[in-house]
């Protein structure tokens, strides 16, 4: 079975809307439906928008001599917003209209192709085609019903609109493996198909069987835009060289090159069937019109500048009189277009010019151009010289003489051949006639580091402060330096990695990948929430677990709901059982034992705790532990850890209810410094390691219970091993195997294999499959487990999200989006979105599509386990003011969760050098009140973490040293009291036995 995809779950913050419709950045493609007068976009934050021209386009006349003074005349009416659509999750690199101008295709670098039919009423796209990596082009013949599509993965592939899927795929590397045959740009005939990218060359295809026709070589950069005319018979491209070539395709070859750009020329538009008028742009944002109509040769025809943008144009259109033009702007802007037909008035000398060459067409001069000569009148600096080989327009140095002269004036032949002067090139037009206004979008962010905000700049220049798990922005800046705002509002803190940012689209989209979405947490005392919730204390919150829980809270209540229903069907057999059972009472009653608490496990394998929150999990713990350096303490330590259940798992254990439990789902062991880099898991846990039926606690726990058990029978009564009133507990770890730790492990493993071998049929006999789904069927198949074993019990809900002590309740903005991806060759591809206020109904959808792991997040609250992230430290008396807590050989090496705070070691050096701590009233001072640490000279406040101080305050890569001074407010002894000579710590003061005392922070 092929290795699934890794999945990963992405949500999207909602921007303010300042305005209706348009985009938040530049725009990439544009489309022109002239029978409708509808102008459509595809702007790179992943929307493709809909405009109402209110032009007449339809009845556009070319002969009609007064339209140009009609139009100047009236006033043209504004552009207005139509309609848009989310379509994609990332760029938008390219669109087209298709089957009559009914749908309008996109290609998107989220790897999709899709299709839009806004005048049939949809309000979203739905694919048509996908890729392998980047879409970066699609074409499509008129009045076809299939389109072309091309992108990195260098494919080309053919998709029916109709939903038919791929009717064709064309590997464009075919013979010749090529890095840079990627597809940057197509066009499509009747019979052929034209395709260009880096590899610079243009490659004719087959459409109907994807056989290579011929190749056409001779650019020497990358093709940015290819042209076809109707006739198929002839083709144009457009270069990073610069140039513009026109290819026949019967002849094979070049016929012309063009090169009235002086930069990359990016885009070509042509509404001319056979391409005497044509439309180009370039990286400097220079818009060109060409006419080349009634000449024999091409290089007779005009070129004008008609206008310069501020950014590169990355795509120009045309309709009658009008041109738009698409930049890295979110506005869309609108000029008036250049007559370059017989009623173009060009400057008297050029006239005089081209009424002589016998190549190029007859111009009659108009009634417009006699009567209103020099208002129209093309500039001479605006007339560019169309190729290299072109006589017209000629060289102008600046008198009217040269504007007579057709060739290089003669030189003698000692003369120095000066560079020719390269004339200044002026647009006709400096300011669009019209500017389709877009919106702000988000170009800049900087996560802080508290990872739980993140400041953005959007194009208006304004900085925001935003709220990860709010979904909200919590401050605005207005007009600033991002660079400027960050001091002011970042906070002196250190959390691991949990998520991604990424602005590529304008928006906010943070990214939770199952490797790392539930590293971080923080503290709940630090929380600010509307409704108060009785924490414990120093309880953490996982970070990936409380958003992920709120994202997606309609699904969790739908799939109560339907649990609920499912669980009703199977109780009314049992209900039938109860009643039968009633009616014919037994002869005689068997009563089960119950523990030695009296109370019986609330976690059995029948019942779990309900989702209302009858039971909830303890607060993980934080433990310290002395790093011993010899080698015979390493092995037996590193033995004695034991890879961490879930959560829920540990929930189970049965304790007695004033008994806090001492596990961390970081860190389930003690180790030395040494020790913790290695696997948490070793042969002797693995092997041991609880099967999921069996009862809640596990074997080694059960184990590790009773050697601390007689452990404290054994050890004296010391300052050494009292117990933390504050939740700390000290115990010892014995260093060799004892006579009981080898006893009970056979017996373990005499009960494994039956469990395993049970577990592992039951396995076979019903498969699950690899989705949330999975994670529902093992729910329903331990519902059918618990009906054979006890078939008289009603079966109770073992849908167990986490609660609000565990993910305070969040109300997240109702436009969030919700995105499910799979990660591709080529980048991720989008197999879910909706919003959080749509995941609910959309249930059966994302049961198929959301992994297994997101649905052990929301239904058993279960996060997957890694080994802990531990921060090693020695602690040192300041200046010798108080006692050592070294160990008798010296040892003050110490190792802790990175997220043990300040107090909490505080506590731990208390507990050891002060005799009366245990024996402290209530209301006395606590340990951090009257106990400083420091490090580097600096003192720490108590709330920080092993973590933070690592990062910003010791700053190195070594032990972090510590120094610990008392403030005053209370006397300790500098010498400690001396302990019995019974006491192991003496009567072994090698440390060969024990692991002096270890604390356990709960």
């Amino acid at each position: 079975m092929a290795k699934k995809a890794r999945q990963r779950i992405s949500y999207v913050l909602e921007l303010d809307h300042s305005s209706s419709g348009g985009h938040r950045l530049g725009v990439n493609g544009l489309a022109v439906d002239r029978d409708n007068a509808i102008l459509y976009s595809g702007g790179r934050d992943g929307v493709v928008c809909a405009w109402d021209l209110n032009l007449d386009l339809k009845n556009y006349s070319d002969s009609d001599p007064d339209r140009v003074s009609r139009r100047e005349a009236k006033s043209q009416p504004a552009t207005k917003f139509r309609a848009s659509t989310q379509a994609h999750t990332h760029w938008v690199n390219d669109i087209v209209l298709a089957a009559n101008n009914s749908a309008l295709v996109s290609a998107s670098s989220d790897l999709t192709v899709k299709v839009w039919r806004p005048e049939l009423g949809e309000t979203e796209p739905h694919t048509i085609g996908q890729h392998a990596d980047y879409v970066k082009c699609v074409a499509t013949p008129s009045s076809a019903d299939w389109v072309a599509s091309g992108g990195l993965d260098r494919k080309i592939c053919l998709w029916d609109l109709n939903g038919k899927g791929k009717s064709l795929e064309i590997d464009v590397r075919g013979e010749d493996v090529s890095d840079k045959a990627s597809v940057y740009a197509m066009s499509v005939g009747r019979n052929i198909l034209a395709s260009g990218g880096p590899e610079s060359i243009v490659r004719l295809w087959d459409p109907k069987s994807g056989k290579r026709i011929t190749k056409l070589v001779g650019h020497t950069d990358n093709i940015r835009a290819i042209l076809m005319n109707e006739a198929g018979d002839t083709v144009m491209t457009a270069s990073s060289d610069q140039t513009v070539k026109v290819w026949s395709v019967v002849a094979g070859r070049c016929m012309y090159t063009l090169t009235m750009h002086n930069d990359s020329v990016w885009s070509l538009f042509s509404e001319d069937p056979d391409l005497g008028v044509f439309y180009s742009s370039d990286r400097s944002g220079l818009i060109v019109k060409t006419d080349t109509r009634g000449t024999f040769d091409m290089d007779d025809g005009l070129s004008v500048a008609v206008a310069q943008e501020n950014d590169g144009v990355s795509k120009v259109v045309a309709c009658e009189d009008y041109i738009w033009t698409a930049t890295s702007s979110s506005s869309i802007n609108r000029w008036t277009n250049v007559e370059t037909g017989p009623e173009a008035q060009l400057p008297e000398a050029f006239r005089h010019l081209r009424g002589t060459n016998p190549f190029s067409r007859s111009r009659k001069p108009s009634i417009a151009s006699t009567n209103e000569s020099g208002k129209n009148e093309i500039p001479a600096n605006s007339i560019l010289r169309i190729s290299n080989t072109a006589i017209f327009p000629p060289e102008l140095n600046g008198s009217p003489e040269s504007n007579m002269t057709l060739g290089i004036p003669p030189r003698k032949g000692s003369e120095i051949m000066v560079d020719p002067v390269v004339p200044v090139i002026e647009p006709i037009h400096h300011l669009p006639e019209e500017t389709i206004e877009g919106q702000n979008g988000l170009v800049k962010h900087k996560l802080l580091n508290d990872r739980r905000r993140v400041l953005t700049l959007d194009t208006a220049g304004d900085v925001l402060l935003w709220d990860l798990i709010k979904c909200e922005v919590i401050q605005r800046f207005g007009k600033k330096h991002l660079e400027d705002v960050e001091p002011e509002v970042n906070t002196l803190e250190a959390v691991a990695p949990w998520c991604s940012i990424d602005t590529s689209s304008g928006n906010l989209t943070v990214v939770l990948e199952p490797f790392n979405c539930f590293d971080a947490e923080m503290y709940a005392d630090e929380l600010i929430l509307a409704e108060p919730v009785d924490f414990r204390e120093d309880q953490r919150i996982n970070l990936g677990r409380w958003i992920l829980r709120y994202l997606f809270a309609k699904l969790v209540d739908e799939e109560i709901i339907r649990d609920e229903t499912h669980r009703q069907k199977l109780n009314e057999t049992v209900e039938k059982r109860q009643a039968a059972i009633r009616l014919n009472p037994p002869t005689s009653i068997s009563i089960p034992t119950s523990n030695m608490q009296g109370w019986e496990p609330s976690d059995s394998p029948v019942t779990t705790p309900r989702a209302n929150g009858a039971n909830f999990p303890m607060t993980p713990g934080l433990g310290i532990g002395v790093a011993t350096p010899g080698p015979h303490v390493l092995g037996q330590v590193v033995e004695n850890v034991v890879t961490p259940t879930s959560p829920l798992d540990r929930t189970s254990t049965t304790q007695p209810p004033n008994r806090a439990s001492v596990e961390d789902y970081f860190s389930t062991g003690i180790s030395s410094t040494d020790g913790s880099a290695k696997p948490a898991t070793t042969p002797a846990a693995s092997d041991h390691a609880p099967a999921k039926d069996e009862a809640p606690k596990t074997p080694a726990e059960s184990k590790e219970t009773k050697e601390k058990e007689k452990d404290t029978a054994k050890s004296p009564s010391t300052p050494f091993g009292k117990k933390f009133r504050m939740g700390m507990s000290f115990g010892s770890k014995k260093l060799g195997r004892s006579a009981s730790t080898n006893i009970e492990k056979p017996t373990i493993a005499e009960e494994k294999p039956e469990e395993s071998k049970s577990e592992s049929s039951s396995n076979h006999e019903k498969e699950i499959d690899d989705n949330l789904r999975g994670v529902i069927q093992k729910i329903h198949n331990e519902y059918e487990k618990q009906l054979v074993e006890t078939p008289d019990k009603l079966v109770e809900t073992k849908i167990t999200p986490a609660l609000p002590i565990d993910a305070p309740v969040l109300k997240l903005p109702p436009g969030t989006k919700v995105i499910i991806q799979e990660e591709t060759s080529g980048g991720s591809a989008n197999l879910y979105r909706g919003t959080v206020m749509s995941v609910g109904v959309d249930a059966d959808i994302i049961e198929d599509k959301a992994p297994m792991w997101l649905g052990e997040v929301l239904l058993t609250n279960a996060i997957p386990q890694k080994d802990p992230v531990k921060v090693s430290f020695v602690l040192h008396p300041w200046k010798d003011s108080l006692p050592s807590i070294a160990t008798t050989d010296g040892n003050n090496r110490l190792n802790a969760n990175r997220m043990l705070r300040v107090r909490k070691i505080l506590a731990y050096i208390a507990e050891r050098i002060d005799p009366l701590h245990e024996e402290q009233e209530p209301g006395a001072l606590k340990p951090e009140e009257y106990l400083e640490l420091y490090c580097n000279d600096q003192l720490l406040p108590n709330t920080m973490s092993l973590a933070t101080l690592r990062a910003h305050i010791w700053k190195g890569g070594n032990d972090v040293v510590l120094y610990y001074k008392a403030n005053g407010r209370r006397d300790i002894p500098k010498e400690l009291p001396q302990p019995p000579l019974d006491d192991p710590a003496v009567s072994d003061p090698g440390g060969q036995l024990v692991i002096p005392p270890i604390a356990t922070v709960v």
